[in-house]
């Protein structure tokens, strides 16, 4: 798993938890669906730290709780 399926996998994963879904969660950030759905199907190349902290802002939770999952910590090296 790359980072950024990394964070599709974790957006989803909360919204599930707190039943929420991908729309209710754009609006709930001020963030236009279509980049928070570009950011679950694998189509943005870089999600941003901004956009993931606005993300966190409205699940309400730090970021340190968004990355702190063993998908993260596992990550494979990005660097070759």
């Amino acid at each position: 798993m790359n980072t950024k399926q990394a964070v599709a996998k974790r957006i989803l994963q909360i919204c599930d938890n707190k039943e929420i879904n991908i729309n209710s969660l754009a609006n709930i950030c001020g963030i236009n669906p279509s980049t928070i759905y570009s950011m679950i199907n694998n189509k943005s190349k870089n999600p941003g730290i901004v956009t993931i902290k606005k993300i966190c802002d409205g699940f309400q939770i730090t970021l340190g709780e968004f990355f702190n999952t063993k998908e993260f910590d596992e990550l494979e090296q990005e660097i070759f």
